[in-house]
């Protein structure tokens, strides 16, 4: 009961509903691409059914996209409360954090465009504007990438300096929430580079399975992530 009650709360929000989206979008991918993959390991009527997984995933890879329309308030408004970071111990910190919010920023209206094309609602080439999402997308992923990295090294400057076993505890489940955070940004980044024009480092080389298997470790982060963080609140 109390899972279902959980599951309930989770699907209720519009960021907990999201979170379960991305992640059976990316584990119908990896299913499917790895049922699809070889011919001579699978029967006809696995990979048909790989293949109903991938147009699945795609469906709702397209669902959190029309979803997205309605995100640019909510991230102008969360832009608008953290500024330019003032309440930040670390300019280091800071500087990421403004720049990770002007490029996550900018993203929306470029999907938004790209969407549009392709709707064809408006009459422009949405191959550029997709390719400036994605360029958006890998930039902020880089630099959550590095604000991680930087909060795990003052975290470590905190530890040796505390002397205290519930702070420094603490400090160690904040370290690993970090760590976290950098596999999954790096996960995530791997598939934006993937996405990339054809050319640029590994860009159009992964298969399905692969794609569904990054996005699903970065889903599965996130929501363990999210699963800490209330409890940390709850606590």
């Amino acid at each position: 009961a109390a899972v279902c009650g959980g599951s309930v709360r989770l699907l209720e929000s519009y960021r907990g509903r999201d979170k379960v989206i991305r992640t059976i979008c990316y584990g119908s991918q990896l299913v499917g691409g790895a049922l699809s993959r070889g011919a001579e390991l699978n029967s006809s009527s696995s990979q048909q059914f790989g293949k109903s997984l991938l147009l699945f995933s795609a469906q709702l890879s397209h669902c959190r996209t029309v979803l997205r329309l309605f995100d640019d308030l909510s991230m102008l408004a969360y832009s608008h409360s953290y500024g330019l970071g003032s309440g930040e111990e670390d300019a280091g910190v800071r500087w990421i954090s403004v720049l990770s919010n002007v490029a996550d920023q900018l993203y929306y209206p470029c999907e938004h465009i790209a969407w549009a094309a392709d709707a064809e609602l408006i009459r422009v080439k949405s191959d550029k504007w997709w390719l400036f999402s994605t360029v958006l997308w890998g930039t902020s992923l880089m630099l959550g990438i590095l604000r991680s990295l930087r909060v795990l090294l003052l975290l470590k400057k905190k530890l040796r300096k505390s002397k205290r076993d519930g702070h420094r505890s603490q400090l160690h489940r904040q370290m690993q929430l970090e760590i976290l955070s950098i596999f999954s940004g790096m996960a995530d980044l791997s598939n934006a580079i993937h996405w990339m024009p054809p050319g640029f480092l590994w860009a159009g080389r992964f298969p399905s399975w692969l794609v569904g298997l990054l996005g699903t470790i970065s889903s599965l982060i996130g929501r363990h992530k999210s699963q800490k963080e209330a409890f940390k609140h709850t606590d």
